[in-house]
């Protein structure tokens, strides 16, 4: 999904967009994509830490730090690094080609990570951590969704986080006269909440209702073929929607016979492939557009440097992953088990953080 993604937001950096040269789907790849990760991240937040919070094993507050502190240091790296790019460039005199993109008022709000909640900042930069803000809200909500939704019998949880998303894109039609997807990014808490509930109750559902792995396999099938057939026409958001559910839920029923590390390597990788493509893609077509216009380079060798970059934006997500992220990440679940295990104060035992 993050290698679509990147497609997604250079699809446009080419002599010709891809979306006007190959399919439209392209340009709304960012709508279908965004769903897919944030009903996503839903589903695996609820298959991964739902019986530790349900038991009581992990506190509230235990699964936010853990998850603030899996996206934001990366976060803050490549946007201090976005805005170093920018200064050192602009003391050579190579300014933005969209000097709007680089506004300072909206810097503060976008490294805090507090764009998609209505403070005023955030567009431009590393757009794309919109996503991100509005996740660490749902990081909030989830402990409390979770214990309701525990409650319920799969097949009433799934009715329900399917209303809530019907009830939230009828609530913005009628008020703002648009659907719920398409929520200005400064309240994009709003528009991901829905869909990371849905992604949590078809995770309920899944672990409760079996599914022959046959038959799923047949359904996810069915489901991307038809998503993509449907996505030949116009956007259809319900139907597509309702497609991604379908294959998130044939995923998850069929067993995984044949582990590949290659695939488990670009999971792995695969954050660190969403919070720097941008800043690839700025950097790269940055110096890329100076060169094609002072050189009057032609068509084919512009798209040889646009593939270049696509490669670029992969190289460098996997170095950031190996060299920054992936130690980061360790030093600090160490110091998160320490923390965990360190005795109270005035207590003989141990008390865990997680109880």
């Amino acid at each position: 999904m993050a290698s679509l993604i990147i497609l997604h937001h250079f699809q446009a950096a080419g002599p010709h967009p891809l979306a006007e040269l190959v399919h439209p789907v392209f340009e709304r790849g960012g709508f279908l994509l965004t769903n897919f990760f944030l009903i996503d991240s839903g589903y695996v937040l609820m298959r991964v830490y739902g019986s530790a919070i349900g038991s009581g094993r992990m506190g509230a507050g235990d699964f936010f730090a853990k998850r603030v502190l899996r996206v934001y240091p990366a976060h803050l790296i490549m946007g201090l690094g976005l805005v170093a790019l920018v200064v050192v460039s602009g003391a050579f005199g190579l300014a933005p080609r969209n000097p709007e993109w680089f506004r300072w008022d909206q810097l503060p709000a976008q490294l805090l990570l507090v764009q998609s909640f209505g403070i005023p900042g955030g567009l431009g930069w590393n757009a794309p951590s919109w996503s991100v803000s509005a996740l660490i809200g749902c990081y909030l909500a989830f402990p409390w969704i979770l214990r309701g939704l525990l409650r319920l019998g799969p097949w009433h949880a799934l009715a329900i986080v399917v209303g809530v998303y019907l009830l939230a894109n009828a609530l913005t039609w009628l008020l703002l006269d648009y659907p719920v997807y398409q929520m200005p990014l400064t309240y994009g808490f709003l528009r991901a909440l829905p869909l990371f509930v849905l992604g949590m109750g078809l995770a309920v559902f899944s672990e409760r209702v079996f599914v022959a792995p046959k038959l799923a396999a047949w359904i996810g099938i069915g489901a991307a073929v038809a998503l993509a057939i449907v996505q030949a026409f116009d956007k259809h958001a319900l139907i597509s929607l309702t497609l991604i559910s379908l294959i998130i839920l044939a995923a998850g029923a069929v067993p995984v016979t044949r582990p590949s590390k290659w695939v488990e390597k670009a999971a792995v990788v695969s954050f660190a492939m969403f919070i720097t493509n941008e800043v690839v893609r700025i950097a790269w077509f940055g110096v890329a557009n100076v060169a094609i216009a002072r050189l009057g380079l032609s068509e084919p060798v512009q798209w040889v440097i646009w593939g270049l970059g696509v490669a670029a934006a992969f190289i460098f997500a996997w170095v950031f992953h190996v060299l920054i992220d992936d130690p980061l990440q360790t030093r600090i679940k160490a110091w998160l088990n320490r923390r965990r295990s360190r005795p109270a104060v005035g207590v003989g035992p141990v008390v865990s953080l997680e109880g």
